[in-house]
């Protein structure tokens, strides 16, 4: 039976094998996908073992991305734009390629709430490896304008020098920003420690669309604080991590799956609903 795995440290809390082994399921492919929690020095070496072992592909999450990015023999075009890797397949002529599905399956999950992209004004909050993997992705939808605000304004400023090849993205400080904004991506991960990017309020609106790339059983810090702003729509991050494994999926298997159920099924799995 193919092989799969999740690369991550920790990853014991990932939803991959359960998101991975009900699109097999619906698909009916043969396959298996498990958990790996290398050591951070020995990610290397895991996986060059996984694979002469016989593995098929993986999916890597935090801390490997970027060193995954420099561990294939190959990249894809996004993959090279993101600077890191979350999706790697043995292909038939036996070469390991770096994939990055995350951008995709952001927008994936944007366009399934509904949302414009197209001839919007944008804000992403942060400018890590989230911001940065969602960067083509969202210019690829003609946006009227992409604005990038982060705490370190130059980390901002590089970023969007790097992709303003690709549309009308600039940098502004939280002090700068001015509204109205259409869509408001959150890619940092101050939810997870319960903390706010330091938005002012005076930026939401009951038309603005808020998206948090985080996620949990109940709304994060950022999505509490925009509903309670006057926001009207708030997505959470869970979407996203559906959508950009049935991307990994279609790149490994060739089929793509269906992801409204399955995202249900994730959502009773987790007692959100």
């Amino acid at each position: 039976m193919d092989r799969y795995l999740v690369f991550g440290h920790p990853v014991r809390h990932s939803k991959s094998p359960f998101i991975h082994t009900l699109f097999a399921r619906q698909t009916q492919q043969e396959l298996e996908y498990g958990l790996a929690e290398p050591a951070v020095d020995e990610f290397a070496q895991a996986l060059r073992t996984f694979f002469d072992q016989g593995g098929k592909g993986c999916n890597v999450t935090v801390p490997f991305k970027e060193q995954a990015f420099t561990l294939v023999d190959r990249l894809s075009p996004r993959a090279k734009r993101a600077g890191a890797v979350n999706t790697i397949k043995l292909t038939d002529d036996g070469v390991l390629l770096g994939d990055n599905t995350d951008g995709a399956g952001l927008v994936a999950d944007l366009k399934s709430h509904g949302v414009t992209l197209g001839d919007s004004r944008i804000l992403l909050l942060g400018a890590g490896g989230a911001a940065r993997g969602a960067l083509a992705p969202l210019l690829a939808e003609l946006p009227s304008e992409l604005v990038i605000a982060n705490r370190t304004h130059t980390k901002a400023q590089q970023l969007a020098a790097e992709f303003c090849d690709l549309g009308p993205v600039t940098a502004q400080t939280y002090e700068q920003l001015a509204g109205p904004f259409d869509l408001v991506i959150n890619s940092t991960s101050a939810s997870l420690q319960g903390e706010l990017p330091p938005l002012a309020p005076a930026l939401i609106h009951t038309d603005i669309a808020i998206y948090d790339m985080m996620y949990g059983a109940s709304d994060t810090a950022f999505i509490s604080w925009a509903k309670q702003h006057g926001a009207r729509q708030t997505m959470d991050g869970l979407g996203m991590l559906v959508e950009q494994a049935a991307e990994a999926f279609t790149v490994w298997r060739g089929i793509r799956p269906g992801t409204k159920q399955v995202l249900r099924e994730l959502k009773r799995n987790l007692g959100v609903i």
